[in-house]
């Protein structure tokens, strides 16, 4: 009796994996497949919107800006400069009765170059960078590195920069102290064993071939740059450079349960999202996807959700319709749903004293739902899209 009646009145909480059949976990496993490929092309948000366009492309998608009206049935995006992605299906209900909506930031922690990054020090080249998002500052020391990003010249023309992901590339590093010089070091606190101002990216240490020449290394870093790229130093005051691990993703686990990967935050509820939205069929109410840039508080920009790029993208909506007029936007927003997708973390029982055991979410235990979100800088943001967990 007492089985029975706990049955019926716990709430069960059981590994997924127990519950699957060899078809599933052979979709299971496809799926995380095609998510560490997607991945492996997609570090940074400007190449997460490329990847993304070309996998709406191929399911039917179009621009929002190709069409004149739209229809129940309809499929459509909007990329806002490169970095951030809307996508909706127009559903067979009348978009006054609101949208069901899911977003997540496809940026990730990484390392930025500053405006005048490249300078010389006893013959060794490096560029300084600026940390972007939540990072462990120890962690990026003495692993490979890889540098991505756009340089728009001083004529207009934009060229893309990705060196450390194929193998034939040389990859970079920020040094770090040997062990046995580093005593000093390890007295200090954890946060404070690594400077942000000492994150810099060693690039190189050959001179230019020139005796007259002072800062010959550094010459010569950009005689390499403008042989291959066809710039000078001044047309890195005009890029967006970032620097994230060389390390490519890789099953985790003698099982392959897991995935390991840069970026994850919150590149995993990014593909997840996007993936969905590739197989909705008969849609009833209009399905909006978010991929949005700046989820960090105090990153705001014109590609996050501070921007009023989202509303724009929604009002078009309504316009193709040929229901728009004053306040609609506000209504459909009212009636609307939203959930915010992003990363949380697992019960880690090595660290058991930073998670309440009993709301934790576990691995193999599916979705978690995180219902407080504030903390620290993020206390108060209840008003940001993007920080609510629930909307409606």
């Amino acid at each position: 009796m007492e089985k029975e009646q706990k049955e019926k009145l716990f709430n069960k909480k059981e590994n997924g994996w127990e519950s699957v059949d060899e078809p599933k976990k052979q979709e299971i496993f496809k799926l995380s497949k095609n998510y560490m490929e997607f991945l492996k092309l997609a570090k940074t948000e400007r190449e997460f919107v490329k990847q993304a366009r070309k996998l709406a492309d191929a399911n039917g998608y179009r621009d929002i800006m190709d069409f004149e009206t739209l229809h129940p049935g309809d499929k459509i995006y909007f990329i806002n400069r490169e970095k951030s992605m809307y996508l909706a299906i127009i559903g067979e209900e009348s978009i006054e009765t609101g949208m069901h909506i899911i977003g997540s930031h496809i940026d990730s922690p990484r390392l930025d170059l500053k405006p005048n990054p490249l300078y010389e020090n006893t013959q060794l080249a490096y560029f300084k960078t600026h940390y972007y998002g939540g990072i462990k500052k120890y962690q990026w020391t003495a692993i490979p590195l890889s540098i991505h990003g756009v340089i728009v010249k001083t004529n207009g023309e934009k060229i893309e920069i990705n060196i450390g992901e194929n193998e034939n590339d040389p990859i970079f590093t920020i040094t770090d102290l040997l062990p046995h010089l580093a005593l000093e070091q390890m007295e200090k606190k954890l946060k404070n064993g690594i400077d942000g101002e000492d994150l810099n990216l060693l690039i190189g240490s050959i001179p230019y071939q020139d005796k007259e020449e002072t800062q010959k290394v550094k010459l010569n870093m950009l005689n390499i740059l403008n042989q291959k790229y066809g710039i000078t130093e001044v047309d890195l005051t005009s890029s967006e450079i970032e620097l994230v691990p060389a390390f490519q993703p890789r099953s985790l686990g003698l099982d392959e349960s897991m995935v390991a990967a840069y970026g994850q935050d919150d590149k995993v509820c990014g593909y997840i999202s996007l993936a969905a939205m590739m197989e909705l069929k008969n849609v009833k109410k209009t399905a909006i996807c978010i991929l949005s840039d700046k989820e960090e508080i105090g990153s705001m920009g014109n590609t996050g959700m501070q921007s009023h790029m989202f509303d724009f993208f929604i009002s078009e909506i309504l316009n193709k319709l040929n229901v728009n007029r004053p306040n609609l936007l506000d209504r459909v927003f009212c009636f609307s749903k939203m959930l915010s997708s992003d990363v949380d973390a697992a019960f880690d029982p090595i660290y058991a004293c930073v998670s309440d055991k009993m709301n934790a979410g576990y691995f193999g235990n599916g979705i978690a739902l995180q219902k407080y979100t504030g903390v620290r800088g993020k206390s108060r943001t209840d008003q940001m899209l993007m920080q609510n967990m629930l909307l409606g």
